[in-house]
């Protein structure tokens, strides 16, 4: 996110204000979007598969840049719903580095000295297993949250959900879905967005959500360099949205209400 200004002054208490002003983003975060918290899912509060697609490429793009196109590299360190927030067009933007860390230029993956960190770098459900056994942080610990993230967009599942408990969490309830069983774990709120289709659009969905959901789980590997390099993710993501939107094109019409396929 694009930081337009700070300011430094005093409150109305007599106490020192600091503020990093952002620009705004009028609809706020995806997590509002995934957990409704008040109401009925609608058109209006909810995403369509093309959009959930759209988003995820922008995160990934923004985390790519971070590891990759940066000098030094950054690692976020918290990548959850609550920290990607949209932009007027529902583009998606990445937020709230209040914990990244900056590789050493002289490493390539590691942060030299981060085992003195204190406590582990991450929010619970997302932070990568390692760092909870005192491993440095690395870039494949964003890897491991972007691929929390993937199956949290797409099943619509929080990976701290009352259902995770014992054996069974977000990863194995994606996982063990592949890939005949894809519609029972996805998000039913996307079907709002879409009308009555034949076998062919039905299949091309499938193998949408069948290549989505097994990237999310190929970032989620326990050993942390056999996960997905987020450059070869980055290029995967974007193949599955182009070939599902060309697929979509035509079929898109609105509604008065939003737009559904038909």
């Amino acid at each position: 996110m694009k930081i337009i200004t700070c300011c430094s002054s005093i409150n109305e208490q007599g106490q020192d204000f600091k503020a990093l002003v952002f620009e705004f983003m009028p609809n706020g975060s995806l997590n509002r979007w995934l957990h409704i918290e008040s109401g009925m899912p609608t058109l209006k509060n909810t995403l369509s598969l093309a959009q959930r697609l759209d988003i995820v490429v922008d995160i990934m793009d923004a985390l790519d840049y971070l590891h990759n196109h940066c000098q030094p590299p950054i690692i976020h360190c918290d990548l959850k719903p609550s920290n990607i927030l949209l932009a007027e067009g529902m583009s998606a933007q990445l937020g709230d580095f209040g914990i990244y860390r900056i590789i050493s230029e002289s490493e390539s993956m590691i942060l030299q000295n981060s085992n003195s960190t204190i406590g582990i770098r991450g929010s619970i459900g997302y932070v990568a297993p390692e760092y909870g056994e005192g491993s440095s942080i690395t870039t494949f610990g964003d890897v491991y949250s972007l691929g929390i993230l993937l199956l949290e967009v797409f099943t619509g599942r929080s990976p701290t959900d009352d259902m995770f408990r014992c054996s069974m969490d977000l990863h194995k309830f994606s996982e063990d879905a592949l890939p005949e069983n894809i519609w029972d774990i996805a998000d039913k709120t996307m079907w709002l967005h879409t009308g009555t289709y034949d076998s062919n659009t039905r299949n091309m969905i499938e193998k949408c959500l069948v290549h989505v959901i097994a990237l999310g789980v190929s970032c989620l590997r326990k050993h942390p360099r056999e996960r997905t390099l987020i450059q070869d993710a980055v290029n995967e993501m974007h193949a599955i949205r182009d070939s599902y939107l060309k697929f979509s094109r035509p079929l898109v019409v609105e509604d008065g209400a939003g737009t559904i396929l038909q």
